[in-house]
């Protein structure tokens, strides 16, 4: 549960991040990072169309520049973007200086207001600074959608379990994940809705 859903005390260290939305509604709010690529994105897409669902994807700025194509859809169909920094990077594996610069070179193609720290985890000098110019995201729902220890059925024992008022659902458009969502995505978002949860973008 430490990681599927955050303790308090991990969200007391970064206290003005967005761990959880208005927990008196139902609804929640599905992200995806790590994208845009090929293999997993247009499929995360046409999934999320069909149900008339809007996302919000954090982007990793190089998957960016290589898949422009990719990323014009996803805009195209009017989801929201984040910034998941320009070559994935964490924030205490690299300067301050670094940490930030990453970033902003990676908004030079997103232009966006969100970010989301790379395996949720950043310097505290980091936070203070990025929350002058951006809403920091975090969760409070990881799917592990990732994990080679999980398979499609986990995925959505996860959601189901861990799912609640104002949720942030972290997914994952990556070649780790979409071999499961092809499976767990459809049928999480069906379970979602017979929650008569509503689904709401950032």
């Amino acid at each position: 549960m430490i990681i599927e859903q955050p303790s308090i005390y991990l969200r007391w260290l970064y206290p003005g991040a967005l761990w959880r939305m208005d927990r008196n509604e139902r609804s929640v709010y599905l992200t995806f990072d790590d994208g845009p690529i090929p293999e997993a994105t247009p499929f995360i897409l046409d999934t999320l169309s069909r149900y008339g669902i809007k996302a919000t994807f954090f982007m990793v700025g190089d998957n960016v520049r290589k898949y422009p194509d990719i990323f014009r859809m996803v805009v195209d169909a009017g989801h929201r973007i984040g910034n998941h920094t320009y070559h994935h990077l964490g924030g205490f594996r690299h300067s301050v200086r670094h940490y930030l610069s990453d970033i902003e070179e990676a908004n030079k193609l997103l232009h966006t207001d969100l970010v989301r720290p790379p395996h949720g985890w950043m310097r505290w000098s980091e936070y203070v600074l990025l929350r002058r110019h951006y809403r920091i995201v975090m969760w409070d729902l990881v799917t592990r959608d990732y994990s080679k220890w999980l398979n499609a059925n986990d995925v959505l024992s996860n959601v189901m379990r861990y799912a609640r008022n104002g949720s942030i659902i972290t997914f994952h458009d990556s070649k780790k994940s979409i071999t499961k969502l092809h499976t767990a995505l459809p049928l999480a978002l069906d379970w979602l809705i017979s929650q008569g949860y509503e689904f709401r973008v950032f």
